[in-house]
């Protein structure tokens, strides 16, 4: 007998990927709409939650309920039209469980999918007419699914499912609140079970908008009661795509250890005596140049930025994936990833200061403040000039995913407020530390590097460099690019971390590979090219979205094409500062290593 009441989320659609405020349609409204709190996460997705007036009451099913009575002009028509058109879908909460409706495959076993919410209405023709009318769900039959503790008899929700009907109501006489609907009546036992008399959507034509409610007991326990939405029926492609980057893994680090063992060994074991005149001319490319590898690159503040921006993002996504593989960012907590990822990123802002600042020293920097202002602006920057441009596109469209104005002041609130002391605060600390010792002494006069052969050219190299990379997640990458843009729960953050581990693996493995054979051929500016190496997957993850647009997504409007190359745009920017972090670490590492060995007479 407990009031259940049920709220309202944001319309949704895959075709067009903006969200709108539930009540921007006509739908019968609650006495007062009153907005539910929502965290940051929520605003920046654009959940609009707010009250409805189904109220239900646990355990006590009702039929035909009429909300209320509503007659279209053209404007309503329109709205409804063209919402039905772009296949919005409504989303509603109780007890914050989403509604679902529950769809039967005809293919296998007859299993049940889910989909997070109702179409809005659906297209069609009458039988033996050719034109397309537009027809609206106004009749939601709701099942709650509960389940009855033996002891106190008290029930808790576990599911929340509706199937939408759409139905012309009749009534006799003149229409007042006490009509009597004869299509619909619990007195005379008549139920809506089907949409064969539809209710069109057309101006001056009235709309009565009904419900029933009826309750069933489930064995589901409420602790797994979100299973059901997070039902995987392919787990064996994510296992599959592992051991395939596993291979990738072991080839590169095969080789990485060969290398390793060649030039390491060999220099401990002073081979001068024992060696034939070829391998002395092969294995000296690298011992040639000892005196300008580790002279500073061109535009070193620019890379002591990037390589900062990157120890933050990695923090971050290290941080996120473990808390969410110990399960505390479930899809039941909406909004949680985006919420603990940004205050994570804020946070981070310390190492970031303090890794750039390290290498600038190493660099002979001497103006560490204003690095450290480069370092907190630039990459956080160029993504908000990005997202302010998308959101004054959205704004454009009265979505409900424009960001409001207070949210992004917050956000501006967040990065200078909390960020940006902190890259000053780690800038300081790192710029106090000795300066890194280089393991050789570097020339005066630069050495002149050799005509290169074309498989060692710059460009070529670093393209090849982001291949092996991009392969090991690029099977992830899918079902994270159908979370996002379809609308589905991801939650497998177990398989992911373990991708993205293999992925931090590959990029210093490949990087490593490829400054070896650099070096090898007497090339010694590896600075960049390593930094490029690895982060060229970024290339790739981008070239691929646009593949995934062009095959999997049915988006027609121009609006939702910027969107979705905004978006991309932006997450394949944060892809390439964190691979190339990785890959330039790897072989900064590396370097260090095998010229430390070296006995320069």
């Amino acid at each position: 007998g407990d009031l259940l009441k049920v709220k309202v989320n944001k319309l949704t659609s895959i075709k067009t990927q903006l969200p709108y405020s539930y009540y921007s349609l006509p739908f019968c409204p609650p006495k007062k709409i009153v907005d539910s709190a929502e965290n940051l996460g929520e605003v920046l997705r654009g959940d609009r939650i707010e009250n409805s007036p189904y109220v239900f009451k646990m355990r006590e099913p009702h039929m035909c309920t009429v909300l209320c009575r509503i007659t279209l002009d053209a404007k309503t028509a329109k709205q409804f039209k063209e919402k039905i058109d772009d296949e919005y879908r409504v989303n509603m909460i109780l007890d914050n469980l989403p509604l679902v409706v529950p769809i039967r495959r005809l293919d296998q076993d007859s299993s049940t999918v889910y989909q997070l919410g109702y179409h809005v209405g659906l297209k069609g023709q009458y039988s033996g007419s050719k034109e397309e009318k537009y027809f609206i769900h106004n009749h939601l039959a709701f099942t709650v699914k509960y389940h009855r503790d033996p002891q106190t008899d008290s029930a808790r929700i576990v599911g929340f499912e509706v199937k939408p009907y759409s139905i012309k109501h009749e009534y006799e006489g003149k229409w007042n609140e006490k009509s009597r609907l004869t299509t619909c009546d619990p007195h005379n036992k008549r139920t809506v079970v089907s949409s064969n008399t539809p209710q069109e959507v057309e101006a001056k034509k009235e709309i009565i908008f009904t419900y029933d409610v009826e309750y069933q007991e489930s064995d589901v326990k409420w602790a797994s009661r979100w299973d059901a939405y997070l039902l995987m029926n392919d787990d064996q492609i994510h296992w599959f795509s592992i051991v395939n980057s596993l291979m990738i893994v072991l080839f590169l680090s095969g080789m990485v250890a060969m290398i390793m063992l060649r030039t390491l060994y060999r220099d401990i074991s002073r081979y001068n005596e024992l060696e034939t005149q070829e391998e002395a001319q092969e294995e000296t490319g690298w011992k040639l140049v000892h005196g300008d590898v580790f002279r500073p690159p061109s535009n070193s503040d620019l890379l002591c930025v990037y390589v900062g921006t990157g120890v933050q993002f990695l923090g971050m996504v290290l941080v996120t994936m473990i808390f969410a593989v110990f399960g505390f960012l479930s899809p039941s907590n909406r909004g949680g990833l985006m919420t603990a990822m940004l205050l994570l990123w804020v946070f981070m802002g310390i190492f970031a200061g303090y890794a750039s600042a390290r290498l600038y020293k190493m660099f002979k920097g001497a103006e560490w403040k204003k690095l450290a202002f480069r370092t907190a602006c630039m990459f956080p920057g160029i993504v908000f000039a990005i997202f302010f441009v998308l959101n004054a596109i959205i704004w454009g469209q009265k979505s409900s995913g424009a960001v409001p104005f207070g949210t992004m002041f917050a956000l501006v609130l967040m990065w200078f407020g909390i960020s940006v002391p902190l890259v000053f605060l780690g800038g300081y600390i790192g710029f106090k530390k000795p300066a890194i010792e280089d393991p050789v002494k570097t020339n005066k006069i630069p050495r002149q590097i050799p005509e290169q052969a074309w498989y060692m050219n710059p460009t070529f190299s670093i393209l090849i460099g982001g291949i092996l990379p991009f392969g090991a997640v690029f099977i992830e990458l899918f079902f994270i690019l159908t979370s996002i843009w379809l609308n589905q729960f991801y939650y497998i953050f177990g398989f992911l971390f373990l991708v993205f581990i293999i992925l931090l693996i590959t990029c210093a493995e490949i990087t490593i590979v490829l400054c070896y054979f650099q070096l090898c051929s007497e090339d010694y500016l590896w600075w960049w090219r390593s930094y490029l190496t690895s982060g060229s997957s970024a290339l790739y993850l981008f070239l691929y979205a646009t593949f995934y647009f062009f095959t999997k997504l049915e988006i027609t409007k121009l609006v939702s094409g910027l969107l979705y190359f905004g978006y991309m745009l932006i997450a394949s920017y944060a892809f390439f500062v964190l691979t190339g972090t990785i890959g330039f670490y790897a072989c900064f590492w590396f370097t260090r290593l095998i010229y430390s060995s070296v006995k320069i007479d």
